[in-house]
C-alpha cells in the first residue's frame, strides 16, 4: 500500500510496486511500446546533437551521467537507460577516438519517496553497463547538483500534476463537477497548473544539465482541435466517473466522497507544449515528433486495461476513498471497462504520443 507524499505543495502517488497482479511491472506494456517507438529517435538525437568534444569527453571526463525521471519500477526504466547508453556507444564508436576508451556511465533512477525502490534495485539487470543510484523526490523540483547531468529522460510521467488546480480542489467552485472525475469546463485551470508545473520542471533541469546536455521526453498528448470527450482518455474519465456514481447508488460510497474526487492529471496539446518550451528560454527545441502507432500494442482485454489503470492509480484511489473500498471500486471499474471497451479502443487513435528533444542552451 502506498501513501501520499507531502512536500513543497506536491501531492504524489507511486505506481504499484512489488509482484502483485496489478503491479506496474506487470502492467506497463503500453509504456514499453512507446519507449520502443522512440528508440531510433533517441539514437538519432544523440548522433546529431551530443557534442563529445565540447563536453570534454575526449580529454579528462570519462563518466556520462543519465537520469530517468519518474522511473517507477519494472523493466521499462532499464530499457530506457539501455537505449541511451547504446546510442552513446554508437556515437563514440563512429568518432574513432582512442581517448574515449574507458568511458563509464552513471544512471540515476528518480521517483517519489513512496516508490518501490527495493523492487527496482532487486531487478537491476545483472549485465548492465552502468553504476546505479536512486534519487527520491519530485521531478517538479531540483534533484541534482548544478551542471551534473548529461542526459535527462522522462517517459509517461509529465501529465501528472504536482497538485490539483485550486479552482477544482475548492468544493464550492463553479469549476467543480459532481458527475465526472475530470471536468472539461475547468480545462483552463488544469492547463494553468500544468504550465506552472512545467516551468518548475524546466527550471530545475536547466540547473542540473550541463550546457549542451540533452533531455528526452516521451509523453501522451491531446490532439489539437479535438475535444477530450472524443478520445479514449475522455471515455476513461467518463467510465471511472460512472463507476463511482454507481457505487454511490449501491450505498457503497458516500456521495460527498465521490463528488470531491478529481483526476490530478492533464494532457497538453503539442501546441501547448511547444509554446511552453519556447517560452522557457533555457532550452532549444530540437525536435517534436508524433510517434507512429505502428507496432504499438493495445490492452489485450478489458481486464488487462483495468489492471493497467490500477497499476497507476491504486495509491490515488486508496488515499481518497480508503483501503477498505479499493477492491470494490476496481472490481466494478473492470465491469464498466468491459461494457465500454469498444468505445475506448475505438477512440484510441485520437490519443497521441510525442517524442521531444530539448537541448540545454550554452
Amino acid at each position: 500500500m502506498f501513501k501520499r507524499e507531502k512536500m513543497a505543495n506536491t501531492e504524489a502517488f507511486a505506481m504499484v510496486g512489488g509482484d502483485v497482479a496489478y503491479s506496474y511491472a506487470k502492467n506497463s506494456s503500453y509504456q514499453r511500446d512507446v519507449l520502443d517507438a522512440g528508440k531510433e529517435l533517441i539514437e538519432e538525437a544523440i548522433s546529431e546533437n551530443f557534442d563529445l568534444k565540447s563536453l570534454g569527453f575526449d580529454t579528462s571526463s570519462k563518466v556520462i551521467k543519465i537520469a530517468d525521471l519518474g522511473c517507477s519500477v519494472g523493466p521499462n526504466t532499464f530499457i530506457a537507460m539501455q537505449n541511451i547508453i547504446e546510442a552513446v556507444e554508437l556515437k563514440f564508436f563512429r568518432a574513432k577516438n582512442q581517448n574515449l576508451l574507458g568511458l563509464e556511465f552513471q544512471a540515476f533512477f528518480n521517483d517519489h519517496y513512496e516508490n518501490d525502490f527495493n523492487t527496482l534495485f532487486k531487478t537491476l539487470p545483472p549485465s548492465r553497463k552502468y553504476f546505479a543510484a536512486g534519487v527520491p523526490g519530485s521531478f517538479h523540483g531540483r534533484l541534482f547538483p548544478k551542471s551534473s547531468l548529461h542526459f535527462a529522460h522522462i517517459s509517461y510521467a509529465l501529465h501528472w500534476l504536482s497538485k490539483l488546480p485550486k479552482e477544482v480542489a475548492n468544493r464550492n467552485s463553479s469549476a467543480k463537477s459532481k458527475s465526472s472525475v475530470y471536468n472539461s469546463s475547468a480545462a483552463e485551470a488544469y492547463s494553468t497548473q500544468f504550465k506552472n508545473d512545467m516551468e518548475c520542471f524546466l527550471n530545475a533541469r536547466a540547473e542540473e544539465l550541463v550546457p549542451g546536455g540533452l533531455m528526452f521526453i516521451l509523453a501522451g498528448v491531446a490532439p489539437d482541435c479535438i475535444p477530450i470527450s472524443n478520445t479514449s482518455t475522455g471515455v476513461f474519465y467518463e467510465v471511472l466517473g460512472s463507476c463511482l456514481n454507481d457505487l454511490v447508488k449501491m450505498g457503497v460510497l458516500g456521495e460527498e466522497k465521490v463528488n470531491s474526487f478529481n483526476w490530478p492529471a492533464y494532457r497538453a496539446t503539442p501546441k501547448e507544449l511547444e509554446a511552453i518550451f519556447r517560452k522557457s528560454g533555457k532550452f532549444s527545441l530540437e525536435k517534436m515528433e508524433i510517434l507512429a502507432d505502428k507496432g504499438m500494442k493495445t490492452p489485450p482485454s478489458p481486464e488487462g486495461f483495468a489492471l493497467a489503470i490500477r497499476a497507476a492509480t491504486d495509491g490515488l484511489i486508496r488515499n481518497h476513498f480508503g483501503d477498505e473500498f479499493a477492491e470494490q471500486i476496481f472490481k466494478h471499474f473492470t465491469t464498466k471497462a468491459e461494457e465500454n471497451f469498444s468505445r475506448i479502443m475505438g477512440l484510441a487513435h485520437n490519443n497521441l504520443n510525442v517524442f521531444i528533444l530539448l537541448k540545454r542552451l550554452e
